[in-house]
């Protein structure tokens, strides 16, 4: 019985070995881009929301974040250069999309804006200004962002997400 065992955990180690000489499986490699986009609000906000994606694509969650303003009415700045890809109501929201190139979109909410589709814009440039609603009474901007069509963590590219190592004191 325990022979049974052992070649079976062999054989399970084999095949998750792959055949021999056969490279390892690639890993995922860690980034080295560091964030370099801005924030689409001044001063930098307070996260009030942050980004909980659901399970699966089709369940409820939250595909970005909410960012609280200074007042109703203030600027919303782009976080990256681009071309605006959607500018329009969705549901009984105003939102504004920037296609920043290479799969990567940010959209605003509720944001009025007058820019037109296939417009240029450049970091820090004003998309629009801000309208009141998202978060009730407390001024605030939802910021989603799309790496085609997988919903991603604004914050990752405004904010160094990777976790704090402690190292010896020695």
């Amino acid at each position: 019985m325990k022979f049974r065992a052992f070649l079976i955990a062999l054989l399970l180690a084999m095949t998750l070995a792959g055949p021999a000489g056969a490279a390892p499986p690639a890993q995922p490699r860690e980034s080295t881009v560091r964030p370099s986009w801005a924030w689409p609000l001044s001063p930098r906000p307070a996260v009030v929301r942050p980004f909980d994606p659901p399970p699966e694509p089709w369940l409820s969650g939250h595909r970005g974040v909410d960012l609280q303003a200074a007042a109703d009415g203030v600027s919303v700045t782009s976080p990256a250069d681009g071309v605006v890809a959607f500018v329009g109501v969705v549901v009984d929201r105003p939102v504004i999309t920037i296609d920043h190139g290479g799969g990567l979109r940010s959209s605003f909410e509720p944001v009025r804006s007058s820019l037109r589709r296939g417009d240029p814009v450049t970091k820090g440039q004003q998309l629009g200004v801000l309208e009141p609603g998202h978060c009730g009474q407390l001024p605030c901007v939802h910021w989603g962002v799309r790496r085609g069509e997988e919903y991603v963590d604004p914050l990752a590219f405004v904010m160094d997400l990777r976790p704090s190592v402690l190292l010896p004191l020695r």
